[in-house]
């Protein structure tokens, strides 16, 4: 790229810095079909309890962040407050979150995964982590830089703020 001492010019000779509505199009189906892709495997396993992708971003934030209170999680997920009680409730009644009183303030919920939902994670992560793995070896580490730096130039500011601090914290 033109910044950072890079080239202005892709492989494929299209030009970075002005980018056309058509090669923009191709960027925006390229990601509809990833996404498609990404999410294929655990939709599959999710299906098995009759849980959606709502319930696996729940569980993916609270298994990064145990302990995270109810509005963070909603901060994060950007979603009603009536939309993730739904959520909430289902992974809770099957035995998959647990939700503590604040030591500190007793209106606050903290959340935690139990055992079985650290396992249910596990399967999900572990099936993205595989199409990663391999999509990144295939593009090499130029490209997953510039991947991720891609992908965080989309975030909204306040998105960004929390994902980077997730990445702060390991």
């Amino acid at each position: 790229m033109a910044e950072g001492g890079g080239s202005a010019a892709s492989p494929g000779g299209e030009n970075l810095l002005f980018l056309t509505d058509e090669q923009l199009r191709k960027g925006i189906e390229a990601m509809f079909f990833a996404y498609r892709g990404f999410t294929a495997d655990p939709d599959r396993i999710l299906e098995t309890r009759g849980y959606g992708r709502a319930h696996h971003r729940a569980i993916h934030f609270i298994n990064r962040q145990q302990g995270q209170t109810v509005n963070t999680l909603l901060a994060m997920l950007g979603v009603t407050k009536q939309s993730l009680n739904r959520v909430l409730r289902t992974l809770i009644e099957d035995g998959l979150v647990e939700s503590r009183v604040g030591r500190k303030d007793k209106r606050e919920r903290h959340l935690f995964l139990t055992e079985e939902g650290r396992a249910l994670e596990r399967s999900l992560s572990e099936a993205q982590r595989v199409r990663m793995r391999a999509a990144y070896r295939a593009a090499g580490p130029a490209a997953v830089a510039g991947f991720r730096q891609v992908l965080e130039a989309m975030m909204d500011p306040d998105l960004r703020r929390h994902y980077q601090a997730m990445k702060e914290s390991g």
